[in-house]
Order: structure tokens, then sequence, then C-alpha cells
């Protein structure tokens, strides 16, 4: 396993990223942006090594947040991280296709990258160019600090151009995903997830290639501390279940 940390994506202090790479030169590249309300967080996952030890090279990115950033600048950094990933990491070894995901905030700006185009088209980018999406328990209305920022009561559910939700539809095709929601979740958002997945099947969006996740006994990611008998990440496994099926589904489709 090798580690590369805090490569510049851009030109301010929080705009660096890490690269952790499997002992392999031929990989898939999972793109991680992390949770924490658009506020705190890190982008140094404790998961990170468990996932790269089954053979996934994994960026995670930083980006601007709360109270220093307004929205959507934590967007267009999650778009420069998936940007620079696509563009840099053939340096590495071969790729053998590249999953975007994130954890709350982080799937936010996940959700917004999947479904509002102009985020990734400004580099060039469209869902063709991602495997999947790994969606872990984010907001596909408008997000409560976003609505915060804009002087808005942060419990409103609101859809508009803010809102990933808003721009379900926009294309015919999506790339596979999963949604990651527990049962003791924030409020509203298990009803705002499946919301999305019936969105997703009411415009005919092929539901094979959605999985839904539905964790017991948790509350809003605690899953991500908690770990199996021998002592590794029960969110590793998450994701990396997730991308094993993608590739296996595409192989028999091959």
């Amino acid at each position: 396993m090798k580690k590369i940390e805090d490569i510049k994506y851009g030109s301010l202090p929080c705009q660096v990223l890490d690269v952790t790479l499997p002992d392999s030169d031929e990989f898939t590249v999972y793109i991680h942006l992390h949770g924490g309300g658009y506020e705190h967080g890190t982008h140094k996952e404790k998961f990170i090594p468990d996932l790269v030890e089954k053979g996934i090279a994994v960026v995670s990115g930083e980006y601007r947040k709360y109270p220093d950033a307004k929205y959507p600048e934590f967007i267009e950094d999650g778009a420069s991280v998936v940007s620079w990933a696509l563009s840099n990491m053939h340096k590495y070894g071969k790729v053998n296709g590249f999953y975007v995901g994130g954890s709350s905030a982080g799937c936010h700006t996940a959700l917004m990258l999947c479904f509002c185009k102009k985020y990734l088209e400004k580099y060039g980018i469209s869902n063709k160019d991602i495997a999947g999406y790994f969606f872990d328990a984010g907001q596909p209305t408008v997000h409560f600090n976003v609505l915060k920022e804009m002087g808005e009561n942060p419990k409103r559910v609101v859809v508009d151009e803010r809102a990933p939700l808003y721009y379900v539809g926009e294309e015919e095709n999506y790339p596979p995903m999963e949604f990651v929601v527990s049962d003791n979740d924030i409020a509203n958002r298990y009803e705002q997830t499946m919301l999305t997945i019936g969105t997703l099947k009411d415009f005919g969006y092929d539901m094979s290639k959605i999985s839904l996740n539905f964790v017991k006994n948790s509350r809003h990611t605690e899953y991500w501390e908690k770990f199996d008998e021998n002592g590794k990440s029960i969110y590793a496994e998450m994701i990396y279940k997730f991308i094993k099926r993608c590739e296996d589904t595409k192989l028999k489709e091959e």
C-alpha cells in the first residue's frame, strides 16, 4: 500500500486530496467525498486502508467548508476532485473504472455531480465516464446548511435548483447506484432517499442497477466507526461489495 498525501488540485490551501494505492499496477478507483455537514470532517478517513487492501485505489478529496465557503463552492470542489482523478490516476497504473461516492454532505455533492450535469461537464466529463455512484446517507433535497446560509429554515424540505432531486430525469440513463440509509438516520433522510429512488423508477430508469442498503440499529452514519470480528471496517466492506457487484455484472454483460 502506498499513500500520497495532500496533492493540490486547486490554488487554495484546503483544495487537496490523498491518493492511496494498492500493491498492484491495475486497480479500480473509488473517489470519496467526506461528510460533516459542509462544516467539518476530514478527507483522511479511517476506512480507506481497509478498502485499499481489497485492491481498490482511493482518491479522497478535501473541499471548501463553512464558514469560509458558500454554495456551491463545495460542489465545484467535488467536481474538481473527480476531474483530477480521471486525468491523473492512469499515471499510477491501469485503471479498470472510476466510482464516485460520498457520505452525508459528501454524498449530497456526489448526488449533485450525478444528476446535475453542469458540474462535471465543465471538465468534459459525463456519467458515461463513471462506473457507479455510492450514495451514503445524503440529502437529495436542498442541504440544510445551504438553507441556513440563505436565511431559510434548515428543517424545510425544498426541491429547487440547489437540490440533486430537482435534476433527476434529465438524462435517460445513469450508472449503477447504491443508496445507504439507516433506520435511525437524520429526520426525513430515509423518506427523501426513497423519494429519490421512486423518482428514478417513475422516469423508467433500470431499477436492476439500483440497490438500497438499509442499515438497522444505527444512527446517521454510525457504521463508519464499526468493525467486524477481524477488526476491518464495515464501511469499507459496503463500498467494496457495491463495486464488486458492478464489476461482476459488467463482466456478465460482456
